[in-house]
């Protein structure tokens, strides 16, 4: 009995939280967080990024960008982001003479008109005033659009 607390100052020092108690009722080794996987193992596409306009930042002229875009400040021009998603936040405001995008979800104010490869949302309290022409289109409950709307067809499945 009296050899217990010798080997227990022997042994290293770990904290213990309910969490590292196994299901035996004996302890396990705290938990280290995961290493992350060898540089051969990731895949060879860089993680899908996102340009931010804040709702500070003013824009005139033309936008072009290979990556999602949010849009949460004013901007009055062109705007491409030609495979990828545009957004325009809830304090965005965009004035436009044209937007190319996969994807446009709009959550602010929009004028101009859309063409969307894949889909177009409108979402509550948005509004959208322009003709859009895209494969789908989601218009909530509570928001505003006026204009037309041209449903193309999307691309191809089962080589059909």
């Amino acid at each position: 009995m009296w050899n217990k607390r010798h080997e227990a100052d022997a042994r290293p020092q770990t904290a213990t939280t309910p969490q590292s108690v196994n299901s035996t009722g004996g302890q396990a080794a705290a938990m280290a967080p995961a290493p992350s996987p060898a540089p051969s193992a990731r895949s060879l596409e860089p993680p899908p990024s996102t340009a931010v306009l804040g709702p500070s930042v003013v824009v005139k002229g033309e936008i072009r960008t290979q990556e999602d875009l949010i849009i949460d400040g004013e901007v009055q021009g062109l705007v491409e982001a030609i495979g990828h998603r545009l957004t325009i936040g809830p304090n965005g405001n965009l004035q436009t003479n044209g937007v190319k995008a996969r994807e446009v979800v709009v959550m602010g104010k929009m004028r101009g008109s859309v063409e969307a490869s894949d889909k177009v949302y409108i979402r509550k309290d948005a509004q959208l005033i322009g003709d859009v022409q895209t494969a789908g289109i989601v218009i909530e409950d509570g928001a505003y659009f006026k204009g037309g709307i041209d449903i193309r067809k999307g691309p191809q499945k089962d080589g059909k």
